[in-house]
């Protein structure tokens, strides 16, 4: 290895890099900003505008796109045509790309000013980074600042070179850093110039974060990969052991919950589910009402608050067991009393999910659709029954309306003062799932309200709420037998109202 040309954004960790290979005699090749940090640090640079005879053009955006720098990266160094055209077009091979992108992620995260995001769109860099990738077997490629410590150990160690399977990682790594490039930037302007949400091809790209011990089950490999970098994805974890794969699909089906509510609220998950959801006029009244709804199915679960955790509420939370814990915020305090539980699995979310795609695979494909952020308005309930709800039983419908949305289908949810008692989710039939929330609610039924995600079909489940002493009953409405279940209600002096809204989730 004779040259390298490097030109990045991210500066982080360039100039010990170029160093370095100015220690091993390489040649170094710079452009722009770029070549001033290095010379400003004592590393000799030769400009690329030397290599090509053209000065930098057009504010920066022609600088390296000629045939002396690509010809330079190309050329294969096996195959003599291409050896006898360098030599006649005065052209000098260039044996290392270091290249990383202008910042467009992070540009149109901070402003929706089009001129700035167009210019971030690079050109040259990923044409040199591809160049580079396609021909790995002379001239390797690194995108990546966290990689030069180690390609530099390697040419220090082997004498000006690098593995065959060194520059395969790197050219994979190249094409990857490309892929996730333009699949942002294609994204971006295509919701902007109005290809909508489903446009006709979907690319979705995301970035390795870790790799998990396993899946949903020890023989399942597995690995977290982040988007956006919102949500659990972005989190923070705070102590404990490794999220599970498991763990993270419960901390986000908590944090779901958690965050649809205003006051102090607490939600206890297990197996994707919640088993305790409740406010409270603080945490740890809310904690304590949300573990009470399933003190059994709680063991072992995953919590989620949705305010700053307070060391009362997390001395709470420590009298049992459970896997892992995710709130915004933590005090000192609390931090002490978890720190006790070494195991316990603390995750820090300052900034909640999206509302962007939710994305599903099956087989051969994937299943696209919006999330489910759809709220209830007052004003869209519709009281179906003669007997209307009272405000207190209102508020009741509302809670119970915003938790039986993350509930597996079909789902009911029997609820009272803002604290769900009884949860019945997953099951084939929706009175099986009732019979579920009315037998975990026990005794508390008695003026309970009760939450149904889809439509109510027949009048069995009635029978079932009115029988365990169920005052009102929300649900979408909407069934052929509307008109049976609606007199069923009225039989037995139950306010119902329908919401036209379903909140299947499958």
């Amino acid at each position: 290895m004779n040259r390298a040309l490097i030109s990045v954004s991210d500066k982080s960790g360039v100039v010990e890099l170029a160093r370095g290979l100015q220690q091993l005699g390489i040649e170094i090749i710079s452009t722009g900003g770029t070549a001033k940090v290095l010379r400003k640090n004592g590393v000799e640079v030769k400009d690329a505008s030397e290599i090509t005879g053209f000065p930098e053009m057009l504010d920066g955006r022609v600088k390296t796109l000629h045939p002396k720098i690509h010809g330079g990266i190309l050329a294969i160094r096996g195959n003599k045509k291409h050896v006898q055209e360098l030599k006649e077009q005065g052209v000098q091979p260039i044996d290392l790309v270091v290249v990383n992108l202008y910042p467009f992620e992070e540009t149109i995260k901070r402003t929706d000013e089009m001129e700035e995001i167009i210019e971030n769109i690079d050109i040259g860099g990923p044409a040199m980074l591809r160049s580079a990738a396609k021909n790995y077997r002379d001239v390797a490629v690194i995108v990546d600042p966290s990689d030069y410590s180690w390609v530099m150990e390697e040419l220090r160690k082997n004498d000006r070179t690098l593995s065959d399977r060194t520059r395969e990682k790197l050219a994979a790594k190249a094409f990857a850093h490309t892929a996730r490039y333009d699949a942002v930037i294609s994204k971006y302007l295509g919701e902007k110039f109005g290809a909508g949400k489903f446009p006709e091809t979907l690319t979705l790209t995301y970035r390795k974060v870790q790799e998990l011990r396993y899946g949903e089950n020890p023989h399942q490999k597995a690995a977290l990969y982040a988007g956006s970098g919102k949500g659990i994805v972005g989190g923070e974890q705070l102590q404990g052991k490794q999220l599970s794969f498991n763990n993270i699909l419960d901390l986000n089906a908590a944090l779901s919950i958690a965050d649809e509510f205003e006051e102090p609220t607490a939600v206890v998950i297990k197996h994707g589910n919640p088993c305790g959801v409740a406010t409270g006029s603080d945490l740890l009244e809310a904690y304590k009402r949300a573990h009470a709804c399933d003190p059994v199915s709680a063991y072992g679960g995953i919590v989620a608050v949705n305010r700053r955790l307070d060391e009362a509420t997390a001395k709470e939370l420590t009298s049992t067991f459970i896997e892992a814990l995710v709130a915004p915020e933590y005090d000192a305090g609390a931090l002490n009393v978890l720190g006790r539980k070494k195991n316990l699995r603390v995750i820090k979310v300052s900034n909640g999910g999206e509302n962007g795609l939710e994305v599903r695979p099956v087989s051969g494909g994937v299943l696209v659709q919006e999330r489910d952020v759809l709220s209830l308005k007052p004003e869209e309930i519709k009281t179906v029954t003669r007997k209307k709800p009272s405000e207190k039983e209102m508020e009741d419908l509302f809670f119970a309306w915003k938790v039986v949305k993350h509930v597996k289908s079909n789902a009911i949810v029997v609820a009272k003062e803002k604290q769900a008692i009884g949860v019945g989710a997953g099951q084939t039939s929706r009175v099986d799932s009732a019979e579920i929330a009315i037998r975990k609610a026990g005794e508390e039924s008695r003026g309970a309200v009760l939450a149904s995600d889809g439509f109510i079909p027949f009048s069995d489940t009635i029978e079932k709420a009115a029988e365990a002493g169920i005052t009102a009953i929300i649900q979408p409405g909407g069934s052929i037998h509307d008109a049976e279940v609606i007199e069923s209600a009225d039989k037995h002096s139950l306010a119902m109202v329908f919401t036209g809204i379903r909140h299947f989730k499958h």
